[in-house]
């Protein structure tokens, strides 16, 4: 089994503040991770390079075998499936659901003159159908609710069949419903053992679909733990992790954290 991603001490320094901080990782073929965090932990920063969209400050980071500062990035990011809140200030309100999937083939945001085959668009309608959106391919995405924009940005990740997915925190600010839905079907997408290597930012355990393996703990830039996912989510970790007394359940497939 080949990694995925391999971070040697990443650093990512900003105007003298460490954001991350001598993290190493390795994401190998097939996991699923959950990386988890406090707010300014460093998640998003680490996905951000996983992406190719930074490099680090020092240390080494190999995406897709591919070691960044020595690789033309974009070629590289065809290969790498994002969904993200950043992503989404890119697409013009006016986009047409079904041209927000599938120009993610030419990794542009917004139709403007490319060309796609019958195919491209039966994909599209496939993974719309596979999130609980098909309905709305006609519909401009500035129309959408919060969580019909999510699942259609999540469609658009899986659209090139990337090797790598990356999810930025795909449940954030949706409602009960709308986050045990998506949750749902995140958990059917991340149990095909044909889906892409995956990793999740999020900052809550009940976010965490089932069939994911793996998970990463943050707290200030630097690795709290990380590995199995029975064995990172424990009470003492995610206390230490958020900075207050926490236990945590396991129940079925999915995971619940509270205060003592």
């Amino acid at each position: 089994m080949s990694d995925v991603l391999r971070f040697l001490n990443v650093d990512v320094v900003r105007g003298g503040v460490p954001i991350v901080d001598k993290v190493s990782w390795d994401v190998a073929e097939g996991e699923r991770w959950a990386v988890l965090g406090p707010n300014g932990a460093g998640k998003t920063t680490l996905l951000a390079i996983a992406a190719t969209l930074i490099h680090p400050t020092r240390g080494t980071a190999e995406v897709l075998d591919e070691t960044l500062g020595r690789t033309d990035v974009f070629e590289l990011r065809p290969r790498i499936g994002v969904a993200s809140p950043t992503l989404s200030e890119y697409i013009p309100d006016d986009e047409i659901v079904a041209d927000v999937v599938v120009t993610a083939a030419y990794a542009v945001a917004g139709r403007w003159r490319e060309r796609y085959e019958v195919d491209d668009h039966g994909r599209a309608q496939g993974l719309l159908d596979q999130l609980g959106v098909g309905h709305l391919v006609r519909r401009t995405i500035g129309t959408l609710s919060e969580g019909e924009r999510k699942r259609v940005l999540v469609a658009r990740a899986l659209m090139t069949d990337p090797e790598l997915l990356l999810l930025d925190e795909p449940a954030a600010g949706l409602d009960l419903g709308g986050r045990e839905d998506l949750v749902r079907r995140l958990g059917e997408i991340a149990n095909d053992p044909y889906a892409p290597t995956t990793v999740l930012v999020t900052h809550h355990v009940e976010e965490i679909p089932s069939g994911f393996t793996h998970g990463m703990l943050l707290r200030q830039g630097a690795v709290v733990a990380q590995g199995v996912l029975h064995e990172v989510l424990t009470a003492d970790n995610l206390s230490a992790t958020f900075g207050l007394p926490l236990m945590v359940e396991f129940r079925g497939d999915r995971w619940w954290a509270r205060a003592v």
